[in-house]
């Protein structure tokens, strides 16, 4: 006669550890992978770039150095030490890694140490109080630690976790941009004010120019071979040009200011000493191949990483469909006095589970559930976004380098034409051949040559830098105490429109 087999109560209890920990194994979340677009093996635009390792890019420390202007390098290195703005984004990075730690935490159990005394009195009069009967004072006094754990049987913590990871990932990604942001704006400010510096070295020769000129038509009205109108014209040209002199001044001393804030020092303690825009260099950017653009640039890693937050939220909603099971544990001793409160006899414990599982809800689950997979659709079109927008602003730096390189050679021909110009019309006048509307209106588009020529060789360094969000100098929309440059007879030409923002910087994702 055969017996029944009973397993032996370890094995059963081995076999129940195996199965709760492949249950804890369980993740409800899509399995992520990184997006995948159809990039092209080079770009359209062409410039003086070169190929170039994304992993040692030029950009990937200090690309202000390429400019190879010290005071540039001291300014940006004030600007990552003491700049309040980078410095507060920073910390907002310390913290989504802090709500990581806080997140991870839930995976183990909690233990915790309890301990407590209480003193009762019950009425003399309480109902179905015998005569006599129990204790009307007691005390009850008690210690000892408790444990309580809920296994992540769904994978809801662990996605939640990874939620929050993604995020602080993302976060770190929009500290990196903020701080190229930063940098750039403060490289901005500095090629405007050497820009306005050089635009100054202009007007004075100007205005030498002019004051000489309007001395010989003084000397012609004073020996009667010349007309009033001619001195008046003489001296409309000389103050107009003064006024548009010290609107520069003025343009300087505003950014001047705002470069001080940017480095993280007090405007009115803070001064650059003048110095014109051609001692910066030119460098020449390695732009890479385009597939490397999706590992250079922080807004890139930041859409990535908020796609793979969304994708974990997915398995947090899906986990909320199964049982919530929680296990807890309670240890100790109590008694109604403290001599003998550490003896066996007084010793107690408490093991038990509690599960919850949600029956009807009104469609709350689903709904959850529905929201998080569109947020994540919607985390995936903003990365498209994002990668379009930087393959389009890298081929329009592209196009804006080169043909900005031949605009400049173009406007510097101009300029020696227009100077030629200017100076055989004054000497015809002077001559008497020659009414002196013409020598105004030669004086006028040599100016305007002159001006012409620094603006478009301070878009030549800024493009071939990648500047984000470049414009001309004097043209800049984000200070609008800049105002343009204008006189009533001196017209700027070539004003930029707009210039895009290529990376500056690699960037790591914190994994």
């Amino acid at each position: 006669m055969m017996r029944d087999f009973k397993p032996p109560r370890r094995l059963a209890g081995t076999t129940l550890l195996a199965l709760l920990m492949s249950l804890a194994g369980c993740s409800l979340a899509p399995p992520y992978q990184a997006p995948h677009m159809v990039l092209p093996a080079s770009y359209k635009g062409t410039g003086p770039f070169g190929l170039a390792n994304p992993q040692a890019q030029l950009a990937q420390g200090d690309w202000w150095k390429m400019f190879g202007d010290e005071k540039l390098d001291d300014l940006e290195a004030s600007l990552n030490a003491a700049n309040p703005d980078l410095q507060a984004a920073e910390e907002t990075y310390t913290q989504a890694r802090d709500i990581v730690g806080e997140a991870r935490s839930q995976l183990f159990p909690q233990l915790s140490a309890q301990a407590y005394t209480t003193q009762n009195s019950q009425s003399k009069n309480r109902l179905f109080r015998v005569n006599g009967g129990g204790p009307g004072d007691e005390s009850s006094n008690g210690y000892g630690p408790a444990l309580s754990w809920e296994p992540d049987f769904w994978g809801q913590i662990r996605n939640q976790t990874k939620y929050a990871k993604s995020n602080a990932q993302a976060t770190a990604a929009m500290v990196a941009s903020a701080r190229l942001s930063l940098e750039v704006e403060l490289a901005n400010d500095y090629m405007a004010l050497r820009a306005l510096d050089s635009e100054h070295t202009v007007y004075t020769t100007t205005l030498g120019y002019y004051s000489d000129a309007l001395k010989i038509t003084q000397l012609r009205y004073a020996g009667k071979i010349a007309a009033g109108l001619d001195v008046e014209r003489a001296q409309d040209q000389l103050s107009s040009a003064q006024a548009a002199d010290t609107d520069i001044e003025a343009q300087r001393a505003v950014l001047e200011h705002a470069i001080a804030v940017l480095a993280g020092e007090n405007p009115s303690s803070f001064s650059l000493a003048p110095e014109e825009l051609t001692h910066l260099a030119i460098p020449v950017i390695p732009v890479g191949v385009p597939s490397a653009l999706l590992q250079r640039r922080p807004d890139i890693a930041q859409s990535e990483r908020l796609m793979a937050a969304a994708n974990a939220e997915i398995g947090v909603a899906r986990a909320a469909f199964y049982p919530n099971i929680q296990l807890s544990a309670n240890a100790g001793f109590e008694d109604d006095g403290f001599g003998g409160l550490a003896a066996l006899p007084n010793s107690l414990w408490s093991i038990g589970a509690t599960a919850t599982l949600p029956l009807f809800e009104g469609g709350l689950r689903r709904a959850e559930e529905q929201q998080s997979r569109s947020a994540f659709a919607q985390a995936g079109d903003n990365y498209r976004s994002t990668v379009l927008q930087a393959f389009r602003e890298v081929e329009d730096q592209l196009v804006l380098t080169n043909k900005l390189a031949s605009e400049y050679g173009q406007q510097h021909d101009a300029l020696t034409a227009a100077i030629k110009v200017q100076d055989l019309s004054l000497r015809l006048y002077t001559n008497g051949l020659d009414n002196y509307l013409n020598v105004t209106v030669a004086q006028v588009a040599a100016l305007s040559a002159e001006l012409a020529t620094v603006q478009v060789q301070s878009r030549v360094q800024w493009a071939a830098a990648g500047a984000p969000r470049t414009c001309p100098p004097r043209n800049r929309p984000s200070r609008s105490t800049r105002s343009r440059c204008t006189t009533r007879r001196v017209t700027l030409a070539n004003r930029i429109k707009h210039v895009s923002r290529p990376a500056l910087s690699d960037y790591e994702r914190d994994r």
